[in-house]
């Protein structure tokens, strides 16, 4: 079981969670949150960025808990797409071209999850995806949704947690509701106010 006292919850390994909210409603602090308790259980955390470089991330979590020497490695789809193209993969940072990349960002993923899972012996991992509704701007719905079918299944396959963050006033009912059917959970979060919590299997 996961271990989440910032959602007041225990959550199944293999779990993949939609945080869901306006803009500016917290959602990303709050996954970073979640995966930064998880360092300080000996986890790992891997955090996927299509918004922020990889830098500015790191920072953000070491606000919240040290990071060096310890299982945190971030797949950056930014840096190379603002035109940073004399960034190198590292054992904390590996890059792809552009959010488009996805076939790129699950390789980046696997290779860190195998460093951690089958190398370094971490059983727990959580991985936080922020955020699918940048993924929505560059393609269509119809390739999201088998990106992240395959990355749910990644997560499962591992006994990780996921954590996925989406802008939710930026998107269709339709939209929406699709993207649902992959999650085993929902945390909407709002401007003003504590996160709603609904698991399936909690």
């Amino acid at each position: 079981m996961y271990e989440v006292e910032t959602l007041g919850a225990e959550i199944e390994p293999g779990s993949n969670v939609l945080l869901t909210g306006p803009a500016l409603s917290g959602k990303r602090d709050l996954a970073l949150d979640v995966l930064a308790e998880g360092t300080r259980r000996g986890e790992g955390a891997i955090m996927v960025t299509t918004k922020d470089s990889a830098d500015r991330l790191l920072k953000q979590f070491a606000k919240r808990e040290p990071y060096e020497g310890r299982p945190v490695a971030v797949v950056d789809t930014v840096s190379r797409q603002q035109g940073v193209n004399e960034v190198r993969d590292s054992d904390r940072i590996k890059y792809t071209s552009s959010p488009v990349d996805m076939t790129g960002i699950g390789i980046k993923l696997s290779s860190f999850l195998e460093a951690f899972y089958k190398d370094r012996g971490i059983r727990q991992n959580r991985v936080m995806v922020h955020s699918l509704s940048t993924l929505l701007m560059y393609s269509d719905l119809q390739t999201v949704f088998r990106f992240l079918h395959v990355f749910t299944g990644r997560i499962q396959s591992v006994d990780g947690l996921g954590l996925y963050c989406i802008d939710s006033t930026a998107h269709d009912d339709q939209t929406m509701n699709t993207l649902k059917q992959l999650f085993d959970g929902i945390i909407e979060t709002t401007e003003d106010g504590e996160p709603t919590v609904r698991l399936a299997n909690a």
